[in-house]
């Protein structure tokens, strides 16, 4: 790997911090605490073609990769977001944009991609449901064949951004799992729309995350052609894994970008905070020490995550890496802000410090789009060669 930044990736990262801090902490403690959909700053985004970094150019992308996106994502969060902003990309370039591209027929390609990256379709995925959890495999939303199509009937739960969604990438079996020749069969992907007839959805009150709502999504006999599969019947698991792998570089680049804000906003009030003796109380290194372990952490978080992303872009394995770089990024992103409220004392508990804001969507991290558990095993199982344990 080269770790030499380009003219090019150095264009892009500038443009990420001017529109990231643009669209400062002010901006995003008032659509916190509206429960707002961050509009203007996904418009300004999809303007400076920052959606479509990793998207053909055919289509009106880029044609670039990960590593581009990855360091586009740290910019941004770390200019006023936190965390939650790279759950947009997520959403849209990732469940929508690479999904597409990678696995769409070439209409759905030409319909959908121009519009991801010019930010008139806004994506969601109806993946997790409350009897499966993480486990994928055991999602019971059934497709059963209808003539040409299928009729789709189950529920999700936990799905981010239907609300402001456009169109909805769901996963569901079309084998049921008792009569598909292997366990990973019968699961195939659609792209449909939240309002299709049969589609029903319902806020969930929540911790965090506050300007993206999260969803209960029922489906109701939906109606499903031949157009809206997305890659080959009953072969979706691989096309999932691919999408999940990618989603997990983003995640962590909003880690890396939230922990670094935390961080800044720690060390602006540490050199101008006097209490004791008339000196800065970041002269002492009770409140040094732990802000450099954290800077050291997501630093560390960073650099794996770019590793998987410039392996993602080589065509070669990289979901070991994705995992333990969003395991490190989400303990050290919650570590830095933990910290930087210690640091803050009491004012850390105030809405106006912003560091609140960025613990309580960082928070969701640590168990999603998966938990450390999952990780933890990933890593024993598949590094250190330890029977499966789950």
């Amino acid at each position: 790997m080269d770790f030499d930044v380009s003219d090019e990736d150095r264009m892009i990262v500038d443009t990420a911090t001017r529109i990231g801090e643009a669209f400062g902490l002010e901006y995003w403690r008032k659509l916190d605490s509206e429960k707002a959909y961050p509009r203007e700053i996904w418009a300004a985004i999809c303007q400076a073609g920052l959606a479509g970094v990793a998207l053909p150019v055919e289509h009106g992308g880029s044609g670039l990769g990960m590593v581009q996106m990855a360091r586009a994502i740290e910019a941004l969060t770390a200019g006023g977001a936190g965390a939650t902003l790279a759950q947009m990309f997520m959403l849209t370039p990732i469940f929508g944009g690479v999904a597409v591209s990678s696995y769409g027929a070439e209409t759905m390609r030409t319909d959908l991609l121009p519009k991801i990256i010019s930010g008139k379709v806004r994506f969601s995925m109806a993946l997790t449901e409350p009897g499966a959890g993480s486990n994928s495999l055991e999602i019971k939303t059934f497709a059963r064949q209808n003539g040409e199509g299928w009729l789709l009937s189950g529920s999700k739960i936990w799905i981010t951004g239907v609300e402001e969604a456009e169109k909805m990438l769901v996963v569901c079996r079309t084998t049921k799992k008792e009569d598909a020749q292997r366990r990973a069969d019968g699961l195939s992907l659609f792209v449909i729309e939240p309002e299709r007839a049969g589609v029903s959805h319902h806020p969930i009150e929540k911790l965090g995350t506050n300007t993206l709502s999260s969803s209960t999504v029922f489906f109701e006999d939906v109606a499903l052609t031949r157009e809206d599969l997305l890659g080959e019947l009953d072969r979706g698991w691989p096309a999932l894994l691919d999408v999940l792998n990618t989603e997990r570089i983003v995640t962590t680049a909003g880690l890396v970008g939230a922990g670094r804000l935390a961080l800044k906003l720690a060390g602006e009030y540490a050199r101008n905070r006097r209490v004791f003796a008339g000196r800065p109380i970041g002269s002492y290194q009770g409140v040094q020490f732990p802000l450099a372990q954290a800077s050291a952490e997501i630093e560390c978080a960073s650099l794996m995550n770019l590793k998987a992303a410039w392996l993602c872009d080589q065509g070669r394995p990289y979901g070991g890496e994705a995992n333990v770089a969003k395991l490190i990024a989400a303990q050290a992103a919650s570590d830095a802000i933990e910290r930087a409220m210690q640091v803050y004392g009491g004012m850390g508990y105030a809405k106006e410090s912003h560091l609140e804001r960025l613990w309580r969507d960082a928070r969701l991290f640590k168990f999603a789009p998966v938990s450390e558990e999952m990780i933890l095993n990933f890593i024993a199982q598949h590094d250190l060669g330890l029977p499966r344990s789950y």
